[in-house]
């Protein structure tokens, strides 16, 4: 029986940021969105990884592989540390969470680091995610995100972990998710093209990644 895939996104981001990637998938899936995350969120919403993660949990049937971009790994790792018995495998794409640079001053220079190589033809497939998740959400969800340590929760990880980055993103540097590969002695691939949006620029290869993880062996 095929491992179902539940896929997160990223910051601000929707189903649409993972179609170049879930089109070459053959194991069934599901994309959740949550507020801040593809859906606009009221006012009394809970946006911190934490209790993202609950919620995605409430929409899991069965063991499966849980998929992350940027912001989006932080809430499947509180996930499968919170429910380990619905977690099959994680696979970060581009992680985010290390609070040693987290201040708005850090992140908004390696968010420029990382948009300088970004193709402006992502524009188009980026502007109508954001406006539907609104910018209000956006900064909500990031307050939240860029307060949360994942370093300092990963460890409790009991499923085995692929980390993905690509060779481009400033926000997700080599150091860092060699950092995470250590803390949970997971594999980290870093992808020879592309930035912080590899769902959008290299879907064929986080596929394969997704589809291998899916085919490996659980949690013992």
């Amino acid at each position: 029986m095929s491992i179902p895939v539940v896929l997160v996104p990223g910051l601000g981001l929707g189903p649409r940021s993972y179609a170049p990637t879930v089109e070459h998938l053959t194991t069934p899936y599901r994309i959740v969105t949550l507020p801040g995350y593809g859906e606009p969120a009221a006012p009394g919403d809970d946006l911190r990884p934490q209790a993202l993660g609950t919620a995605v949990a409430d929409k899991i049937r069965e063991r499966s592989v849980l998929v992350g971009h940027s912001a989006g790994c932080q809430i499947v790792v509180e996930t499968a540390v919170a429910y380990p018995e619905l977690v099959h495998a994680l696979v970060l794409i581009a992680p985010t969470g290390d609070v040693r640079a987290s201040s708005w001053l850090d992140l908004v220079g390696r968010w420029l680091g990382s948009a300088v190589p970004e193709s402006p033809r992502l524009i188009p497939a980026l502007a109508p995610q954001y406006a539907r998740t609104t910018l209000s959400s956006i900064a909500r969800a990031a307050e939240a995100a860029r307060r949360h340590d994942m370093a300092g929760v990963i460890t409790r990880v009991k499923a085995p972990i692929v980390i993905v980055r690509c060779r481009h993103d400033h926000l997700s540097p080599a150091e860092w998710t060699d950092r995470l590969a250590e803390l949970t002695h997971g594999e980290v691939r870093t992808l020879a093209t592309g930035s912080h949006m590899p769902v959008l620029t290299n879907g064929p290869e986080l596929a394969a990644l997704i589809q291998r993880a899916a085919a490996a062996p659980g949690p013992a």
